[in-house]
């Protein structure tokens, strides 16, 4: 990351996408600093050490590592930031929330994390993602829990325009899926955090064997990224009662659904025949009219 060329609202959510590279005394610095209301350019290096209870020379260190100059560089662009509208988004669920309240902070939440993942979003990633998924022999897709429920929506819309692919949601199934690919075949590993081991295996598994490998992930330096030929990654900040899979598998979704597009526009006459016959097959199930 070269912070000079960072557009102000890709500032947290690139720091956010580092955080896992930090230990948990570092990573509790940045998150102090992103607690502060009134953090801004005249918030000293000496607060933030006392506030976060380590030394200034560590916080100078976490900035560096962060992929800024020093403390000024990283206070110049975070106040900047922070004074962004989208940042100002977030806010956190308390018990005394009404249900209006609620409903904004949920929905601010989520505008935010589709605002901050369309600024970082790698367009070079995403070119080079839809054209391994037209033109893959066989595209598996790998996720569980949360992340297999995206998997199966992605293969459910890729289906309407006959782009078959195969979602697996069990370690097993998973290897024994990848050990069948090769170079002619596509893996997209879907994963939140980047961790999960099952989901990393597999697209190892598949990466050895020859076939092209992707990953959707909230971090661009976590190790599924890592296991990938092509990254696409969305953005979310946390909160204790809703995590970020909640904002981020939004973010993800139209991510995927923007790749969707894409991929039935190479070749859109075919997508488009694909898709009324997919809808006239299950049209006898709907129940559009009353008798």
């Amino acid at each position: 990351m070269n912070p000079v060329d960072l557009q102000p609202n890709s500032v947290g959510p690139r720091i956010r996408m580092m955080m896992p590279l930090l230990t948990p005394r570092e990573a509790h610095v940045v998150e102090t600093v992103f607690a502060m209301p009134d953090f801004g350019m005249d918030t000293s290096l000496k607060r933030i050490a006392a506030a976060a209870d380590v030394s200034e020379a560590m916080v100078v260190k976490i900035t560096k590592k962060l992929g800024f100059d020093g403390y000024r560089a990283f206070r110049a662009a975070v106040a900047q930031y922070n004074r962004l509208p989208a940042a100002a988004m977030h806010q956190e669920l308390s018990p005394e929330d009404t249900s209006r309240d609620i409903v904004q902070k949920v929905f601010r939440t989520s505008i935010k994390a589709l605002e901050e993942t369309l600024s970082i979003l790698d367009i070079d990633a995403f070119d080079r993602a839809v054209d391994a998924l037209h033109v893959a022999r066989q595209r598996d897709f790998y996720g569980v829990g949360g992340s297999a429920q995206i998997a199966r929506d992605v293969g459910h819309k890729f289906l309407r325009i006959g782009v078959r692919a195969s979602v697996h949601d069990d370690a097993h199934m998973m290897l024994m899926s990848a050990a069948l690919l090769g170079p002619s075949d596509l893996a997209i590993g879907f994963s939140h955090s980047g961790n999960t081991a099952a989901v990393i295996e597999a697209i190892q598994l598949a990466r050895r064997n020859g076939a092209r490998t992707i990953a959707i992930t909230n971090y661009e330096r976590s190790p599924l990224a890592r296991q990938a030929d092509i990254v696409l990654c969305s953005t979310a900040q946390g909160s204790p009662l809703m995590g970020e899979n909640a904002a981020a598998r939004i973010a993800q979704l139209n991510i995927l659904d923007a790749v969707f597009v894409a991929v039935a526009q190479r070749d859109y006459e075919r997508s488009q025949q694909n898709l009324e016959m997919t809808m006239s097959a299950v049209a006898s199930n709907r129940r559009d009219r009353t008798p």
